[in-house]
């Protein structure tokens, strides 16, 4: 599964059927605290996430997935940071590909493929 975090609706729609159209399932949440519960009950193989969202941001929940994975004793899921925002400041949380929106989905589908390859 390929958690989707995004709490713009229809970004977080579009990349469900992204996510399908590739062959996996995806987890949709609309903010980062709705993705933190669904990612402990499903553990994704994959996280795409933007950085501004309500209740907990994507650094706080890529902050949190790290821990969980501590406690689970197994590799913490890659992560896409999906973000309109360039340039920004990033809190010091591990991220492995930051794809800039508006994106393109030929270039993200090379960065999934990519991640998934390295993480397997």
């Amino acid at each position: 599964m390929i958690l989707i975090v995004d709490d713009e609706i229809s970004i977080a729609e579009t990349l469900a059927e992204f996510v399908m159209e590739l062959g996996y399932t995806p987890l949709v949440a609309y903010n980062g605290q709705q993705a933190l519960a669904q990612a402990l009950e499903h553990w994704p193989i994959l996280v795409m996430t933007d950085l501004m969202m309500p209740l907990l941001t994507g650094a706080g929940l890529i902050q949190a997935l790290h821990i969980e994975a501590e406690k689970r004793k197994k590799a913490p899921p890659p992560v896409i940071l999906l973000s309109a925002v360039r340039n920004q400041a990033l809190p010091d949380i591990h991220i492995d590909a930051i794809v800039p929106k508006p994106f393109d989905l030929d270039y993200l589908e090379q960065v999934v493929y990519r991640l998934l390859k390295e993480a397997s």
